[in-house]
């Protein structure tokens, strides 16, 4: 399963993203093979709007069946949601932390947005 973990640095020892639309970096991981590589989401994170859109936009096109974020406005959670993309919260610990979590089947399915929207 490919999956993407929202991150504020490029190491899996960085910690998860709180922001998904305004999140630093993007962690796409291959569960099955192991295989990890940070994206760069710099242009969302500095975006003056639709940051939550945009990157639930990229995160569909990195091929994502599965999110891990700390919270999700209600734009950003219909488009992944559109897109088949499903959504798990996690708002400590770092990236392998998360990976070992979701793996482990500890981590709660979000079914709609957690935030409102423009959250500061």
């Amino acid at each position: 399963m490919k999956l993407v973990i929202t991150s504020q640095g490029f190491a899996m020892t960085s910690l998860v993203a709180p922001r998904f639309g305004r999140a630093k970096y993007f962690f796409v991981v291959n569960t099955d093979t192991g295989a990890a590589r940070p994206v760069d989401n710099k242009v969302n994170l500095n975006a003056i709007q639709g940051a939550g859109i945009q990157s639930g936009r990229k995160v569909i096109e990195l091929g994502a069946q599965a999110v891990i974020t700390g919270y999700m406005g209600p734009k950003a959670f219909a488009t992944l949601q559109a897109g088949g993309v499903s959504v798990y919260t996690c708002t400590e610990g770092t990236v392998a932390d998360a990976i070992e979590q979701f793996k482990a089947g500890n981590l709660d399915t979000i079914e709609s947005a957690t935030v409102e929207g423009h959250w500061t």
